[in-house]
């Protein structure tokens, strides 16, 4: 029998390329946002699967809305990647992003105990619960320190699930997801706007390009391989934790170098560091340790920042020449 999902929050990046991979894998989708009617499911189209997933209308803040989709629905497997996705926005957005995450988790993790139902549950964790990691990678049992808005009601959502699998026996996995990156990303993300603004420079467009703190290390992944992750976690005979991360850290100012380089320029010539778009706090490290999720999903990240900083100034140059 054909398998149905429900993806929260499809309209983003991660939610558009897993609705993508898990109608390659034969499944009905549905897929969740706001407003169906009103949102532009940009993503779906530029991926040309806009006509093959179903849409519906759930505010994960409201649990008769989220009862209602879900009921509808019926999904084998959930999907939660809802909820105000921007660290730098979490700061100005305090309430929105906690109750975005931790009501809208809570919710759906009630709803599903509620009715009974057999779904196997997903949700999109974060490294950034880990805050920093210095010189270690963090795995399943590093103890958080969350140094956001964001990073905080993760952390909340994260707990949420680890309880309900505990008390109620639900089939619920955390995706504990590093920075992963793709063409879908807004532009607001500091990789987008690098690579954007590289592909600009190149093309005559600007002079300069602004960023904010250049010394802090992320570990750097591509997203189309992440969601691949999310898969492998519900299709398990039990539920678990997994880490998901490249396993290696670098600098911003080694990924806006490289996106330079990708180009054919020497990005000394061109950026300035503006102390305005530093965060109030943040994290100066962060790495992750893969390999409970390749030993248990054989799951094992492919690209490094080197490609994923190449892949994202590729798709801005081809983006300006198309136009």
């Amino acid at each position: 029998m054909t398998k149905r999902a429900l993806i929260c929050g499809v309209t983003g990046q991660d939610g558009a390329l897993l609705a993508k991979f898990l109608l390659e894998k034969g499944y009905e989708v549905w897929g969740s946002s706001r407003d169906a009617e009103m949102s532009s499911f940009a993503n779906l189209k530029r991926l040309g699967i806009d006509a093959q997933v179903h849409k519906l209308s759930i505010v994960m803040t409201d649990f008769r809305s989220v009862l209602q989709g879900v009921s509808s629905v019926e999904p084998d497997e959930i999907y939660n990647l809802a909820g105000q996705s921007s660290v730098g926005l979490s700061f100005q957005q305090p309430v929105e992003t906690l109750q975005s995450h931790a009501l809208g988790m809570l919710n759906l993790l009630e709803v599903v105990r509620f009715l009974r139902l057999p779904a196997r549950i997903y949700h999109a964790s974060s490294g950034e619960c880990f805050g920093d990691t210095g010189d270690l990678a963090a795995n399943e049992q590093a103890p958080f320190h969350p140094r956001s808005p964001y990073a905080v009601a993760k952390a909340a959502a994260h707990w949420e699930v680890v309880n309900y699998r505990e008390a109620y026996g639900l089939f619920a996995c955390n995706g504990i997801l590093f920075n992963h990156e793709s063409p879908l990303r807004p532009a607001r993300f500091v990789t987008r706007k690098i690579a954007r603004g590289v592909a600009e420079i190149r093309a005559g467009k600007r002079k300069k390009l602004v960023l904010g703190d250049l010394g802090v290390r992320r570990d750097w992944g591509w997203a189309e391989e992440y969601v691949q992750a999310m898969w492998l976690m519900l299709q398990q005979d039990e539920p678990d934790d997994y880490v998901i991360a490249t396993g290696e850290s670098h600098s911003l100012q080694e990924f806006v170098a490289e996106a330079f380089r990708c180009a054919g320029l020497d990005w000394q010539e061109f950026v300035e560091t503006d102390p305005k778009l530093f965060r109030p706090s943040d994290i100066r490290s962060s790495r992750g340790d893969p390999s409970k999720a390749e030993r248990i999903l054989g799951w094992r990240a492919r690209h490094r920042m080197h490609d994923v900083a190449r892949m994202l100034v590729e798709s801005e140059l081809r983006g300006l020449a198309e136009k």
